[in-house]
């Protein structure tokens, strides 16, 4: 097995010219993955006197400071093979302070640290920032770092980072006490190695992808289960369509090689990252063992491409920091996550992951959150991003009215909007394509670069398509209280959200597959509760049936309308609740007491559905189909027809 390379030399523009100092030398050791432990040697070329040393606190991507600080353990500082003493900083717990003695060049740090995610007894999946120690208060792209890796004997090996002296490089063949021979790989510089994250496993495939693309593209793959690492043709099919259809849609390439890295796992847990010049993509064992789990995934791998432009080389002015020490500033993530997942669902659609009946389907249940989201009427999109730090994680309990990461889907409905509202203004004879061939298509074909922007130059590259008052069509959608979701993008597109009284085939699939909507009945959009299958309720909307009843979340459902609880019963009930006046009686438990309480409501089921809209522009069936001539998948697909 062969992890595919062959690109031209990264330039790290004059960093590594001649006459710059020795880079870092670091080894990361994953050959205790298995007990969740990684170790580092690492070498830094010093001067006499006073160091103070970092470890990330920021990380790209994170939206808040996860730097894993806490997990880093074992540390110890010498010279010539003899420990010297150290002290944490008082205030910024990721710095260390040293002294180096007269005549030192070279300190020695020796790290170990605990790993409780992203990891198995067959796989391990490496973010740099675990092991990471270098200057602090000096821009990560300043300072030369030469990685190394070690892991565990026949465990193959995934990622951007170029191996040293040579194209490619095989599985590592087993060293001493059954680890493997070290990988060295070329000399890059600290902002970049911690943008390029490793996977490994002992049941490792990498597949090149769309061959006749330059760059070179690749998915590499590891699982727990021997058989989960080979992808089905459909998918490698559809992942080339989408290295296609990126490649067409954004006019350029700011990366020397990509690589999807895929981990299939129920034990290592789920992750979407981006990277530069890579994707860290996390799901299920069976996340892409057929199409029904497949769509609960279908927009993942096209939304972490996606950032490669928008987000790694694009990126919003006061978000991107020269270190990993600064606060990270979100006011754009609107943007850079907003308009990402727009693009992310069209070019899975465009590229054959989903149809574009799945993709209309998730697009109707997306709105349909978002226009329930009570907590829009006191709190603007971009304050949602501007607090991403705070928002991210935390307790489910009553998460409508406080909202949390909406900057993702309201920049979908907002860009879905601008998308359709540029071709209705041109007779769909320009689009959102115009606009993404100019901001993010800047200068061409690059190597991995950052041009950050702000929303000045959204503006004027959005006035370059097709003069519009973009500045308050942005202001009004972004910056004011807006009670109801953007949807004039989808009735532009030529449907309306509507309801219906039985889930659409796409929200029946993803529950039945483990998706996100799994493990209860759907009775948001009807009472206003999300609920568990045993009867527990995270969630209450705001104003709600539900709410005006007085249930709050961590109750528990014990009997509906006489019956022990059950999603059948709850669903009966209020199917026959419709059109009557008797309401709706739930015994419950809250904390260690029952009580009884009474639900009025009477519109029956709601589940939200797009509807095709007669006689009007079809806007959005054009923005979904391909721009290119796609692979054709072979016949283990059954979800690209349309009849469903």
């Amino acid at each position: 097995m062969l992890n595919g390379l062959a690109f031209a030399p990264f330039l790290l523009s004059s960093l590594f010219a001649a006459g710059q100092k020795a880079p870092i030398r670091i080894t990361a050791d994953l050959s205790d993955a298995p007990r969740k432990l990684y170790h580092a040697e690492v070498d830094l070329p010093v001067k006499e006197g006073p160091l103070t040393l970092t470890t990330p606190k920021w990380i790209p991507g994170n939206h808040r400071p996860t730097g894993p600080v806490d997990d880093i353990t074992g540390v110890v500082f010498s010279v010539d093979g003899k420990p010297i003493p150290w002290r944490r900083d008082d205030v910024d717990l990721y710095e260390f302070h040293v002294t180096i003695p007269k005549g030192v060049t070279t300190l020695h740090a020796h790290l170990d640290c605990i790993v409780t995610a992203r990891i198995s007894q067959k796989m391990a999946v490496l973010e740099w920032e675990k092991l990471l120690l270098y200057p602090a208060n000096t821009p990560g792209k300043e300072i030369p770092i030469q990685p190394s890796l070690i892991v565990p004997a026949g465990w193959g090996i995934g990622t951007a980072l170029q191996p040293e002296g040579s194209g490619s490089y095989p599985v590592p063949a087993a060293g001493a006490a059954g680890k493997s021979a070290i990988t060295n790989f070329a000399v890059t510089n600290v902002e970049q190695l911690e943008d390029s994250p490793v996977i490994t496993g002992e049941y490792f495939h990498e597949f090149p992808l769309a061959p006749e693309i330059t760059p070179k593209h690749y998915i590499d793959v590891v699982s727990d289960a021997p058989e989960d690492s080979q992808l089905r043709p459909s998918v490698l099919a559809e992942v080339s369509n989408l290295v296609r259809e990126a490649s067409v849609e954004y006019a350029s390439h700011h990366y020397h090689v990509y690589h999807f890295l895929l981990t299939l796992s129920d034990i290592a847990g789920g992750e979407g990252l981006e990277h530069g010049q890579s994707s860290d993509n996390g799901v299920g064992e069976k996340g892409f063992a057929d199409d029904n789990h497949q769509l609960a995934e279908s927009d993942l791998l096209s939304h972490e491409f996606t950032h490669s432009w928008n987000g790694k080389y694009r990126r919003p002015y006061n978000l991107y920091q020269t270190d990993f020490e600064k606060m990270q500033q979100g006011s754009l993530l609107w943007v850079y996550e907003g308009m990402t997942q727009y693009l992310g669902n069209v070019l899975a659609a465009r590229s054959g992951l989903k149809s574009q009946a799945q993709y209309r389907d998730m697009l109707a249940m997306s709105a349909a959150q978002l226009d329930n989201r009570p907590g829009r009427e006191w709190r603007s999109t971009e304050d949602t991003a501007i607090a991403a730090s705070i928002l991210r994680g935390g307790n489910p309990a009553w998460s409508n009215w406080k909202r949390g990461q909406d900057y993702y889907q309201e920049g979908e409905l907002l860009w879905l909007d601008a998308d359709t509202l540029i071709r209705k203004q041109t007779n769909n004879q320009k689009s959102l394509d115009d606009f993404l061939k100019v901001f993010l298509g800047l200068n061409g074909d690059t190597g991995p670069e950052i041009v950050t922007y702000n929303r000045e130059e959204l503006i004027k590259d959005l006035n370059a398509v097709t003069p519009y008052d973009w500045a308050t069509f942005l202001h009004e959608r972004v910056d004011l209280i807006n009670p109801r979701a953007d949807v004039a993008g989808i009735e532009q597109g030529g449907y309306r959200l509507v309801y219906q009284d039985k889930p659409t085939k796409s929200e029946r699939t993803e529950a039945a597959a483990g998706g996100p909507r799994r493990g209860g009945p759907d009775v948001w959009y009807s009472i206003g509760v999300r609920v568990s299958t045993e009867g527990l309720i995270g969630d209450v909307r705001w104003n709600s049936p539900a709410d005006k009843g007085r249930l709050a979340p961590g109750y528990k459902i014990l009997a509906v309308n006489g019956h022990i609880y059950s999603s059948d019963a709850l669903r009966d009930a209020i199917k026959t609740a419709k059109g009557k006046t008797e309401p709706i009686h739930l015994i419950v438990q809250a904390d260690t007491f029952v009580s009884t309480f009474d639900l009025d409501y009477h519109d029956g089921e709601r589940y939200p559905a797009l509807e095709r809209v007669a006689g009007t522009p079809a806007f959005l069936d054009d923005i979904t189909k391909p721009r290119t001539t796609p692979e054709k998948a072979p016949a283990d697909s059954e979800k690209k027809s349309e009849e469903e």
